[in-house]
């Protein structure tokens, strides 16, 4: 019988380079010689990169957060069915960008609908699936987001018709970031045995180092 893979989320504000940290740490697990599926949310199916479309597209700017809310959990829990928990029953590691984590974050606290009803959902809809490890990129709330529309300025520059804008949430104030990561705080509080917080104002070859040696301690890899 096959054991179960480990499951490794990443969490942080727009522009805290989660998804570089994601793919340096695939390189670096894949190295030596472990299967990893990389993945993301919202997203990570046909039917959750549609569902990413609507959640993150700007001209969606009118949804309600109970809307957003409900959408990003109607992608993860078509996610955590459709690849999640078939890649950790075939014994692989799944890094994830981005789980319940943000949700709790952005429309809990950004949105000001609370934990409680994001946990009450994830119970209900994705079985109360736990990550592993969750690695939380901590920086400054004003770098993160210049740096996140510093990246979208340059990909509506040179982006096609064809390309996705994913623009919405970077439209956000300082304020409302200020709120999430407030919320992501809380939560390594609340969960410091599985949330572990990364300061990621170093380079991303120095914040690798940290969190590669971080996954070698917490899964004895």
């Amino acid at each position: 019988m096959t054991a179960r893979g480990k499951f490794i989320t990443f969490e942080g504000l727009d522009g805290s380079g989660k998804s570089t940290q994601v793919e340096k740490l695939a390189r670096s697990l894949r190295a030596h010689g472990l299967a990893v599926t990389v993945t993301r949310e919202p997203g990570g199916t046909s039917t959750g990169e549609k569902i990413r479309e609507v959640l993150l597209h700007s001209a969606t700017a009118g949804l309600s957060p109970l809307t957003e809310m409900a959408l990003m959990f109607a992608s993860r829990a078509q996610h955590i069915h459709e690849i999640i928990l078939p890649a950790l029953a075939e014994g692989r590691i799944v890094l994830c960008d981005r789980f319940t984590d943000s949700t709790e974050a952005y429309q809990g606290g950004g949105r000001k609908l609370g934990s409680k009803a994001v946990l009450q959902l994830h119970e209900i809809l994705c079985g109360n699936l736990r990550p592993d490890l969750t690695i939380l990129l901590d920086n400054e709330v004003a770098f993160s987001v210049e740096r996140a529309r510093r990246r979208n300025r340059k990909h509506r520059a040179g982006r096609s018709e064809k390309e996705k804008d994913e623009n919405r949430f970077e439209q956000e104030s300082r304020v409302f970031f200020g709120r999430v990561r407030h919320a992501y705080l809380a939560i390594a509080a609340r969960e410091p045995q599985r949330v572990h917080v990364i300061n990621a104002r170093g380079t991303p070859g120095e914040t690798h180092a940290v969190i590669m040696e971080l996954v070698r301690k917490k899964l004895k890899i």
